[in-house]
């Protein structure tokens, strides 16, 4: 999680010295930043799995190529959605990048985001209710 403030801080950085501006006030602002590490925390159960299931950093690294990409480009991150062809758009409106980037797209910019953070956070909870029983059982297998 230091890693991921860490990470999160630099970037804020770098967007505000390019002039990037919020628009909708401090708390929500900060609202967001807690919501991107939310969702890196959550990510962050879902590598862990997936370096426990393969066994290695080479191959973990891949792995974790193969599961993260498909979010991130099948969400509004890059392109409006509404843009994709209709079964991208299926998955694309069913899946927590989109939900986080919408969220706090939301929130920093200004606009009523109450059921995009929730959605998001329901998400989060979710990879992280799922993948920490299967990260600590697969650690404990590997420990042994």
């Amino acid at each position: 999680m230091g890693h991921n403030v860490f990470v999160v801080a630099l970037m804020t950085a770098v967007g505000f010295a390019l002039g990037f501006r919020v628009h909708a006030g401090v708390p929500a602002f900060l609202g967001g930043v807690l919501l991107v590490l939310a969702f890196g925390f959550a990510m962050s159960w879902i590598f862990a799995v997936v370096g426990m299931a393969v066994g290695d950093p080479e191959t973990a690294q891949a792995a974790a190529f193969q599961v993260l990409a498909p979010l991130v480009f099948a969400s509004s991150t890059f392109v409006p959605v509404y843009t994709m062809p209709g079964w991208l758009q299926a998955f694309a409106n069913h899946q927590p990048v989109l939900q986080t980037a919408e969220a706090v797209r939301t929130l920093v910019l200004g606009g009523p985001a109450t059921t995009d953070v929730w959605e998001a956070l329901v998400w989060d909870a979710g990879i992280v209710a799922l993948s920490t029983p299967l990260g600590v059982w697969l650690y404990r297998r590997v420990v042994r």
